[in-house]
C-alpha cells in the first residue's frame, strides 16, 4: 500500500484506517508470530530497522549473522546515524523533491551525507567477512 494509507488529518483518514485494519485482519488472523527462514540467506545488514513491523526481541538470537546501522547490543553495530532519516541509506533524492514521499525520505536538517561512504565500506566489509571464503 505504500504511502497511500498515511493519515493526513483529511476527510479520508477514517476510510484509510478501516482499510488498513481490514487488510491486516485478512493477513493475520491471530496473534501468533509469523516467521520464515530462507537457508540461502546467511548474513543480513538492516538499515535503521526500528521503524520495521517486527518484534525487536527477535533480534536477541538472530538465525544468521546480523549487523545494524543503528544501536543494538545483540548484533554487530556498523554505524550510528542519530541525525539520519528514513532515506539516509538511500541515494540522495533529486533536488526539489516534494510531497509525502519526500517528507519521509528527505534528509533531516543537520544530517551529513559525507559520513555515508565510510558506512558503505563497513557494510561491504561485514559481507566480505561473512560471505566470502
Amino acid at each position: 500500500m505504500g504511502l497511500i494509507p498515511q493519515l493526513t488529518g483529511g476527510p479520508l483518514d477514517g476510510l484509510k484506517r478501516w482499510a488498513a485494519r481490514t487488510v491486516i485482519g485478512f493477513k493475520f488472523t491471530d496473534d501468533t508470530p509469523q516467521g520464515h527462514h530462507e537457508p540461502r540467506v546467511v548474513a543480513v545488514v538492516a538499515g535503521v530497522p526500528l521503524g520495521a513491523d517486527f518484534d525487536l526481541a527477535t533480534l536477541a538470537r538472530p538465525r544468521v549473522v546480523l549487523a545494524l546501522v543503528t544501536a543494538c547490543q545483540t548484533c554487530e553495530r556498523l554505524a550510528d546515524l542519530p541525525d539520519g532519516g528514513h532515506g539516509a541509506l538511500l541515494s540522495p533524492l533529486p533536488p526539489g523533491f516534494t510531497g509525502l514521499a519526500a517528507a519521509l525520505l528527505n534528509d533531516p536538517p543537520g544530517f551529513d551525507r559525507g559520513q555515508l561512504p565510510a558506512v558503505d565500506q563497513r557494510i561491504a566489509g561485514f559481507f566480505s567477512r561473512h560471505l566470502l571464503p
